[in-house]
């Protein structure tokens, strides 16, 4: 008899397994991660190198790892913040997994570092699937993208514990309808926190380091239902 194997499935489980020891490595030294998810060209970056500036105005010792297809721009652009940054190309994978991240922190991640940012690959399909060991996963999407974006990429917005919403400056010339975009989110993940922002104003800038900091501190994050479903 042929035996049938769900190839995705196992696959999952052992990125589980290995997320979960990472998580547990990262938690004894006191470093907290932070995975953000988004489609392309959401701002992800340009909020980031805000965030981490502030971070390290307060004192906060904080690195970023981002990933990418190809190019070391994002990695040089969040180094102007003076916090030290990993880039990782994937050569074409389009999504991080949590054995990859353990092996690009290792030998590489300063100690006593409290906060890791990790900028996961630009694409709200494939990182949705995959814990990387953190303990806030945050999905942006800017106001440019539409409102319905969380009905169409459910799991990653019903994953999410934290929703950023980016470019809010423009909401009004793109006809960013705030209400509806709310309402799309609360449908695929009620009760998680959404947040404005806008780094051309200043909007909202801070808030995913507070929330990083509080999660550090042992505040519980949001718990998605999807996720308890999962489980």
């Amino acid at each position: 008899m042929c035996k049938v194997v769900d190839l995705q499935q196992a696959v999952l489980a052992k990125n589980t397994t290995v997320a979960r020891l990472l998580r547990s490595e990262l938690t004894a030294r006191g470093t907290t991660v932070v995975n953000l998810l988004s489609s392309p060209g959401s701002g992800k970056t340009a909020l980031l190198e805000r965030e981490l500036l502030l971070a390290r105005e307060r004192g906060v010792t904080t690195a970023a790892l981002t990933a990418d297809l190809a190019t070391e721009n994002d990695a040089e652009r969040l180094a102007r913040s003076g916090v030290p940054v990993k880039q990782v190309l994937t050569d074409g994978l389009c999504h991080l997994e949590a054995d990859m991240l353990a092996g690009h922190l290792h030998d590489w991640l300063p100690e006593h570092t409290r906060l890791l940012f990790v900028e996961n690959v630009g694409n709200l399909v494939c990182p949705a699937s995959y814990d990387l060991g953190e303990s806030l996963r945050v999905v942006l999407a800017s106001v440019t993208e539409g409102e319905d974006k969380p009905l169409k990429y459910p799991t990653a917005f019903g994953l999410a514990q934290l929703v950023i919403v980016t470019k809010t400056d423009l909401a009004a010339p793109a006809e960013f309808d705030e209400a509806a975009f709310r309402a799309n989110v609360q449908q695929v993940n009620p009760g998680v926190e959404v947040v404005l922002t806008s780094v051309r104003t200043g909007a909202g800038v801070g808030t995913l380091l507070d929330r990083a900091l509080a999660a550090a501190q042992g505040t519980v994050p949001h718990a998605p239902v999807m996720a308890r479903v999962q489980a």
